[in-house]
């Protein structure tokens, strides 16, 4: 592309989000984007949450859900472990299931359960019944996004969404589930209604990604969580064309695209293929060889293992410059970008204090 058309595309995505911020030194940003980050970036998944006691304080006696739609709430909560920390991104604070009560479906996010569906997706007419989400439905959503962008300063926002086929999961078996059973029975049987629930489910995941992005985020992830209970062949079949879909529709943005599985060694190839810029990884594969599965031309995200942080520091210190050497074996081997990260979320009980401790060496690598 010429420096013209680099010109114009960037007048035309001012155009449709006018709320964007430009922050060229945002380590997270340049790392995603194959430039040289001022150092190697790092932030947690679920960094805002349990671990810290500033927001079980605030949480106190508030519900998970009527938490995620209150924009002076999520501000503070998406803000707390940036000031803690000193990492190089906040990430939304919300919830997957966050589009889906918003749009009307009756669930909850039961305490030490997760989120529980009263109606659970049993048929095709319930397919069909399922509502469509609208975007002033997440307008608390949205608020919060301009709060935040007021608020960090040159830190990037993470918008995020969880992917359609993880939100299926949650529809089809009424709540968190082991095995996934209903789910790939319902995948297997009946191929004609999955793909019309994934292809709503897409629907409402985009909507929910272009809102955060019109609001003013820097980056969007999507969270295919329990992709990683599929083989291969399943996920080519029944979940890929519909992530494809959610990236392509969100591509115009010209943000940074991440995507994230658990479990997803074996699927990293085809998450690669759905559209992301950025692939996450869990802590089970090496980030060179998770390189190599995944191709050259995409950044990698990961992958210290959260259980670790309760192992000391000795521990901590060694295991997060062996991932820090694999991140940059994997440079060598074409990957354009690492962001450090875990290779999943921050337990509840983490020390907090290490988690600072190790976005201080992270940037000192």
């Amino acid at each position: 592309m010429s420096d013209l058309e680099d010109t114009n595309a960037a007048m035309t995505t001012g155009a449709q989000y006018p709320y964007r911020r430009m922050l060229p030194q945002a380590p997270l940003l340049a790392a995603a984007t194959g430039r040289t980050p001022a150092h190697r970036p790092v932030w947690f998944m679920r960094q805002a949450g349990r671990s810290l006691p500033e927001y079980r304080e605030i949480r106190a006696g508030i519900g998970m859900l009527e938490s995620c739609f209150n924009p002076e709430l999520v501000c503070e909560i998406t803000m707390q472990p940036v000031r803690r920390h000193g990492v190089d991104a906040a990430i939304l604070f919300s919830d997957i299931v966050v589009p889906l009560k918003a749009a009307g479906i009756d669930l909850d996010i039961v305490a030490g359960t997760g989120p529980v569906v009263a109606s659970p997706i049993r048929s095709a007419a319930d397919v069909t019944a399922l509502p469509r989400l609208r975007t002033e439905e997440v307008g608390a959503v949205t608020a919060a996004i301009s709060l935040l962008t007021k608020e960090l300063g040159e830190t990037p926002l993470i918008g995020f969404a969880g992917a359609p086929f993880t939100l299926a999961s949650y529809l089809v078996e009424g709540g968190p589930s082991r095995n996934h059973e209903r789910t790939k029975a319902l995948m297997h049987s009946d191929p004609q209604t999955w793909h019309a629930l994934l292809g709503s489910l897409a629907d409402t995941t985009i909507t929910f990604l272009k809102a955060q992005l019109h609001a003013g985020v820097d980056a969007v992830q999507l969270f295919d969580s329990w992709a990683g209970a599929l083989s291969l062949a399943e996920y080519r079949q029944f979940v890929l064309p519909h992530s494809e879909r959610v990236f392509a529709e969100v591509a115009e943005a010209g943000v940074p695209r991440i995507h994230f599985g658990v479990g997803t060694g074996e699927l990293l190839g085809a998450m690669g293929e759905a559209g992301a810029d950025v692939v996450g990884v869990d802590w089970r594969i090496p980030l060179d060889e998770a390189a190599r599965r995944v191709g050259p031309g995409k950044a990698l995200q990961g992958n210290l293992d959260p259980a670790v942080l309760f192992a000391g520091w000795n521990a901590v210190e060694r295991e997060v410059r062996r991932v820090a050497g694999e991140a940059d074996r994997a440079l060598a081997a074409g990957a354009i970008g690492h962001i450090f990260n875990l290779g999943h979320g921050v337990l509840p009980d983490t020390d907090p204090g290490v988690l600072t401790a190790a976005v201080e060496l992270v940037h000192s690598l």
